[in-house]
């Protein structure tokens, strides 16, 4: 009686500890670790405790187990869960110790006949290839959402029954009817939470391998289509950035200015490059225009591009009134032009078709 009861205390202390951890947000911490470490600690003490006491076994059903000792079904459901957030340079180590525990609280509770017919057959799925595993196809969008979906109102479902049940602690106490009712809908929570758990896993641990088994290129090999070596942008000077060094924004020149003996390779002139920075900051990010228009026409005029005589605007000018010699000009003109018309009827010099 006295182990029984040291267990359930060792138990309890051990589930408010990971409760705590859940939601601390010093996760990156050595303190936290410290804490993950001396909750899971505390677990396997509990998991040494229950197979001194064989509170559990393969020959029995659930009808012989109590209600009391219930809870400690969920054990490794909790090693798993916190061994996950322990601190470890081997991500894949961590992963593959975290689905042990779940297959021992799954194959638990299908001794014990726990599972549901569905639940039993994704135990049986997961078993048959534990490294294939998933809920739904992962090319398959629609199926998975909607696998995601139908899943999560379960979940919802559970809790609010889990919460339901929990809320008057008195009569968990006195009633154990109440108290085993309570533990058996805990114990389906995190089996649907466990499936989930595995489809993740599953993913995480297959990129793992995926990248730890792919291969290497040699710096050497340069792809025969690569566009450094068409356009042989592939030599010394080459660089991935797409931004200009400073040197470029400022005009100069690609290389070193001087050789290991201190001698210039090449012309420059030392200029204050922090003052010309900051005039190219709000500049305009188009070529604004160098000239006026008056300044290009004129150096078009100089360059002979620009037809000279004739009308150049085009447009007749009007005569002025009060210039009477050249009033007269032009009527002398109009008059001319009438006894030419006079003297000439139109079609007259047409002679080809008279017959």
């Amino acid at each position: 009686m006295e182990q029984s009861q040291s267990l359930r205390s060792l138990f309890l202390s051990a589930k408010e500890g990971k409760s705590v951890l859940e939601s601390r947000g010093d996760t990156n911490t050595a303190a936290y670790r410290d804490d993950v470490n001396a909750t899971i600690a505390k677990f396997q003490e509990c998991q040494r405790q229950i197979s001194i006491l064989s509170l559990f076994s393969s020959n029995e059903s659930l009808d012989d187990v109590s209600s009391g000792d219930l809870q400690y079904m969920t054990l490794e459901y909790h090693l798993a869960e916190l061994i996950q957030r322990g601190p470890s340079a081997d991500r894949q180590s961590v992963l593959q110790r975290a689905l042990e525990q779940y297959e021992k609280f799954l194959t638990r509770l299908d001794e014990y006949e726990l599972l549901s017919k569905r639940d039993r057959k994704l135990f049986e799925t997961y078993m048959a290839n534990p490294s294939a595993f998933t809920l739904a196809p992962v090319n398959d969008a629609a199926t998975r959402r909607d696998t995601k979906v139908r899943r999560f109102r379960e979940e919802k479902e559970l809790k609010q029954k889990l919460e339901y049940l929990a809320r008057n602690e008195a009569r968990l106490q006195s009633d154990t009817d109440a108290t085993r009712e309570l533990y058996l809908s805990e114990l389906q929570l995190y089996t649907h939470q466990t499936f989930q758990a595995l489809d993740l896993l599953v993913q995480e641990l297959s990129m793992l391998s995926a990248m730890r088994n792919a291969p290497i290129p040699e710096p050497s090999q340069v792809p025969q289509n690569d566009n450094r070596q068409r356009s042989n942008l592939g030599g010394a000077n080459y660089s991935d950035r797409l931004d200009p060094s400073i040197s470029q924004l400022l005009g100069g020149r690609n290389g070193p200015l001087l050789n290991s003996k201190g001698r210039p390779m090449q012309p420059f002139t030392l200029l204050d490059r922090r003052s010309q920075l900051q005039q190219g900051v709000f500049r305009s990010g188009h070529n604004l225009p160098t000239m006026t228009i008056e300044e290009y026409l004129d150096e078009e005029h100089r360059r002979g591009n620009v037809l000279q005589g004739g009308e150049q605007s085009g447009i007749i000018a009007e005569i002025d009134e009060d210039d009477l010699d050249k009033a007269d000009e032009e009527t002398m003109k109009a008059r001319a032009w009438d006894e030419y018309v006079e003297a000439n009827p139109r079609g007259s010099g047409n002679t080809l078709n008279r017959g």
